[in-house]
């Protein structure tokens, strides 16, 4: 399988916004990209089922038409950690719904960029986590951080235990999430020294930015170069 898994130092540090820029840049270099959302909390009721804002933007920027359930084979309303929302909706999160799931966008596509929840290690039952799934997957893992007050750790202990699921950490991505962070530079900086992954962007506050814009932002050519090894 050929795509890439987009992970987070923690919750609302922007990966939806990097995960669809990612696919608009590969996009770019003529591939056919798709993507899958596993599970999303907080959805929204709908006519035609629970839908999530993040969800609906990796599927507008897929090159294919994909069903919603496929793309997002769990969604659950409230905005709380997956595997609560799903033990209260009585739901069990099925690890190979989700890897079939997968496969079958897989084959439609070159390309699959998988965007997770939360952070690395978010629980989708008693056992397994996002991490678990990930390595299932075995696709190399891109880290969207975001710059604020503490990133650096949090980067650095997501990164270790990206490898120490025996993933490639294939590069990170450093988003700027508030309009000033302190030491923003330095923290960069101090990443760029410690991660040993290449930085594909830094992508600067901007709330109103375009999906291209975004786009423009990020260097995608080692995640190319990994795809064609």
């Amino acid at each position: 399988m050929a795509g890439l898994f987009v992970t987070g130092t923690d919750t609302g540090v922007g990966k939806t916004r990097i995960a669809v820029a990612l696919m608009a840049a590969l996009q770019d270099h003529g591939l056919r990209v798709a993507a899958m959302k596993p599970v999303s909390a907080g959805c929204e009721r709908s006519a035609a089922g629970l839908r999530n804002d993040d969800a609906l933007a990796l599927q507008a920027q897929s090159s294919i038409a994909l069903p919603y359930e496929l793309l997002n084979p769990y969604a659950l309303e409230p905005p709380i950690a997956p595997h609560i929302a799903a033990r209260e909706a009585g739901l069990e999160l099925q690890m190979d719904t989700l890897l079939e799931a997968c496969a079958q966008i897989e084959s439609r596509a070159d390309y699959v960029v998988v965007e997770g929840a939360g952070g690395w290690l978010v629980p989708l039952d008693g056992q397994q986590t996002l991490a678990d799934l990930a390595a299932a997957l075995a696709f190399p893992v891109v880290m969207v951080v975001g710059i604020r007050l503490g990133c650096i750790n949090h980067a650095l202990l997501t990164a270790q235990a990206v490898r120490a699921r025996g993933l490639k950490l294939a590069g990170w991505v450093a988003n700027e999430i508030t309009p000033s962070s302190p030491r923003a530079d330095e923290n960069v900086q101090s990443l760029g020294e410690r991660l040993a992954a290449p930085l594909l962007g830094r992508v600067p506050f901007a709330p109103r930015a375009t999906v291209d814009e975004t786009a423009a932002c990020l260097h995608v050519a080692p995640l190319l170069a990994a795809w064609r090894q």
